[in-house]
């Protein structure tokens, strides 16, 4: 829809957060582009190699990158043929054959091959090459490898891991981990909860830790946001999760991977956020709230307590029950179920 698109063009251009990957996680192997045809042989259809580049990142429909892989599994609304160093990797023939870019394979089994090239390229966090150097300062292990203002207080019992980047005035409460994490100025984040951790990655005809999909985005969490105890905010899959400024989470609630919460957010506890979730600006969520996955929420909206939000929902909506729908023709089906 073109409410849909507008609302999406609108979030990529202005929420896209660039960030070095490999200050999170390191290279592996640097890889050419008829290195990654050879390594993709078993699953390797059709092919065109015109530009023989290194690959040094990994590309999304939000951020293309030079010297990158882009995995395009669905059609896109805008041109990529004037990218010169992105290899483009689909397993749709129709994609394929309407590809202009200088580089492309056409592969089958993609989740295998995305998962083969990922971990591969980086040594991500759930790699057993995967290292960590830290210091132990203030009751807390941070990372020799992590940015922290002076002015930011971390508490007993933490761990800051590797790449992590920490503003001004921010307050990190006992017991908390952070990693793969950018913390911008005056957020406070209490006792227990974690950020940047595993987001829930899978294929469900190759179920297992050896098969999960590697996750090699970040999280992104705002100026001035609280972030409640007990709470888990996981990392995007390849950009990022995003906590929007002054926004307000209570205890208990987790936020998947690609998340996106506009500024001004309020959730109550125990809400529960499915992966690649948009959110706008100034919405009131209530507890025990839980959203199925890769929907929109306008902006204004208000979400009655243990909602179950199952599809879009327009700008200045109000909405209860499950499935959610508007709070007026909610309330008349209670009434009339007595």
């Amino acid at each position: 829809k073109i409410e849909d698109l507008i609302f999406l063009l609108g979030l990529r251009f202005d929420l896209m957060i660039n960030f070095d990957r490999t200050e999170f996680f390191p290279l592996k192997n640097i890889f050419k582009c008829n290195d990654i045809k050879k390594l993709l042989n078993d699953y390797l259809i059709n092919w065109e190699i015109n530009n023989n580049f290194e690959i040094l990142d990994i590309s999304s429909s939000n951020n293309i990158k030079n010297n990158s892989i882009f995995f395009l599994f669905k059609e896109l609304s805008f041109s990529i043929d004037n990218y010169d160093s992105i290899l483009v990797i689909t397993c749709s023939e129709k994609i394929y054959q309407s590809l202009k870019v200088k580089n492309k394979l056409l592969i089958n089994k993609k989740n295998k091959v995305y998962n083969l090239i990922l971990n591969e390229i980086f040594i991500h966090e759930d790699s057993i090459e995967y290292k960590d150097d830290f210091e132990f300062k203030g009751g807390s292990y941070i990372s020799k490898f992590a940015k922290i203002d002076n002015s930011a207080n971390i508490r007993e019992n933490c761990i800051i891991g590797r790449g992590v980047k920490i503003g001004k005035n921010v307050i990190v409460k006992h017991n908390t981990v952070i990693k793969n994490s950018i913390i911008s100025d005056n957020t406070i984040i209490c006792e227990n909860s974690t950020i940047g951790s595993t987001g829930f990655g899978f294929d469900l005809k190759n179920m297992g830790s050896v098969h999960i999909s590697p996750q090699i985005g970040i999280v992104f969490i705002d100026k001035n946001v609280l972030i409640g105890s007990n709470c888990s905010i996981d990392r995007g899959k390849i950009d990022h999760t995003i906590i929007g400024e002054n926004s307000m989470l209570d205890n208990l609630i987790h936020i998947a991977h690609n998340v996106v919460l506009g500024k001004n957010t309020c959730i109550a506890a125990q809400t529960g956020i499915s992966g690649s979730v948009t959110i706008g600006d100034d919405v009131i969520i209530g507890g025990q709230v839980g959203f199925a996955g890769h929907i929109k929420i306008g902006k204004n909206v208000i979400v009655a307590a243990k909602s179950g939000v199952t599809k879009n929902i327009k700008d200045n909506s109000v909405i209860a029950g499950f499935p959610a729908i508007d709070i007026k023709e909610w309330k008349k089906i209670i009434i009339n179920q007595k």
